[in-house]
C-alpha cells in the first residue's frame, strides 16, 4: 500500500495541472479498474441494506447451511442469511474508514503546515508530539486504548485518525518547509497578509499533490485497521453486523460453510485494492507529468 515517489512541491497555478494529472490517471486501465472496484464495493455498502432480502437479525434456516434457493450464500453460525448480512454489513466499514481518513488527513495537514511554516520551537514541539504517537505501532495504539475504554464506533474512528495524523504531518511539514522559501510566499509576507491566509491560500494548494496521493494510502490503512478491530470483537457489536465481525463470528465454521467468511474477506480486500490502484494511478500520472516537464 505504497505510492511511487513524486515531486512534493508544485508551482503556483497548479490546480489545472492537477486536473490534467487526474485525467491522465484515468487513461490507465489500472486506475479505471480501481475506480470500478471501489464504486462496486461502496455501492454494495450504500444500497445493500435497501435491497437485502432479509434483516440482518432474521433467522432463516439452520446454522451453517449451504447455499439454497432462499439463501444463495447459505447461513451463518446462528442461521442468519449470509447474503443479507453482507449487504447490511458494509456501510460501517465504508463510513468509518472514510471518516478516519478525512479526520487524520485534516489534523495531520494542519499540524504539518503550522510546523513547517513556523519553524523553531513550534516546529520542535509539534514534531515531538507526532514522534510520541509514532512510537506506538499503528495497529497497537487504537487497540490498546479501545481495550481500556468502552468501545464505540466514533472512538475507533478518532483513534485510527490519530494513528494517521503523524505520518500525514511529516509529509505536510516537509513540503511546507520547501514551499515557504519561495519568492511568492516572501512577497505575501512583505505585503502583510495574515499568516492563516498564507498557509491556506498560498501554501496548501501548492502541497496538495502529495497529500492527495497520501489519501489513498491512509484510506487503505483505515480499511484494514477498522476491519481488524471488528475481527477482534472490539468494533461493531451484535445484533449489528459488520464485515470484520462476520469473519470473527464464522471462522469456526470455515470448513463447513466458507461463504460467511470468504465473501466479507473478499469485499474488504477489494475495497483496499481499489483505493490503492487509484492512488498509484494518480501517483504515476504525476510522475509522468514531472518527467515530461524535466524533458521539456
Amino acid at each position: 500500500m505504497t505510492a511511487e515517489p513524486i515531486d512534493p512541491v508544485e508551482p503556483a497555478g497548479a490546480a489545472p495541472r492537477r486536473k490534467g494529472a487526474l485525467r491522465r490517471a484515468f487513461q490507465s486501465w489500472g486506475t479505471r479498474i480501481g475506480a470500478a472496484i471501489t464504486l462496486l464495493v461502496v455501492g454494495i455498502a450504500v444500497i445493500g441494506p435497501l435491497v437485502a432480502p432479509h434483516s440482518a437479525s432474521d433467522l432463516v434456516a439452520f446454522p451453517l447451511s449451504g447455499p439454497a434457493p432462499g439463501t444463495p450464500l447459505g447461513t451463518d453460525y446462528l442461521g442468519h442469511d449470509v447474503l443479507s448480512s453482507v449487504l447490511h454489513g458494509g456501510w460501517t466499514v465504508v463510513w468509518m474508514a472514510t471518516a478516519a481518513t478525512a479526520i487524520g488527513m485534516v489534523v495531520g495537514t494542519l499540524i504539518g503546515l503550522i510546523a513547517g511554516y513556523a519553524k523553531g520551537r513550534v516546529d520542535s514541539v509539534l514534531m515531538w508530539l507526532m514522534d510520541l504517537v509514532l512510537a506506538f505501532p499503528q495497529f497497537v495504539l487504537p487497540l490498546m486504548v479501545i481495550s481500556m475504554l468502552q468501545p464505540s464506533l466514533w472512538l475507533i474512528v478518532l483513534l485510527v485518525a490519530l494513528s494517521h495524523a503523524p505520518r500525514v504531518a511529516r509529509l505536510a511539514r516537509a513540503t511546507t518547509t520547501q514551499v515557504s522559501t519561495r519568492e511568492y510566499i516572501e512577497a505575501s509576507e512583505v505585503l502583510g497578509e495574515p499568516r492563516w491566509r498564507i498557509l491556506l491560500q498560498e501554501i496548501l494548494p501548492n502541497i496538495s499533490t502529495p497529500l492527495l496521493v497520501e489519501v489513498g494510502v491512509r484510506m487503505a490503512w483505515s480499511i484494514g485497521l477498522i476491519a481488524s478491530i471488528s475481527f477482534l470483537g472490539l468494533g461493531v457489536q451484535p445484533p449489528d453486523v459488520d464485515w470484520g465481525l462476520m469473519i470473527q463470528q464464522n471462522r469456526g465454521g470455515l470448513a463447513t460453510q466458507p461463504w460467511a467468511v470468504v465473501v466479507p474477506v473478499l469485499l474488504i480486500a477489494l475495497f483496499a485494492i481499489g483505493i490503492n490502484l487509484m492512488s498509484e494511478g494518480y501517483s504515476r500520472a504525476i510522475a509522468r507529468r514531472n518527467d515530461s516537464g524535466v524533458a521539456a
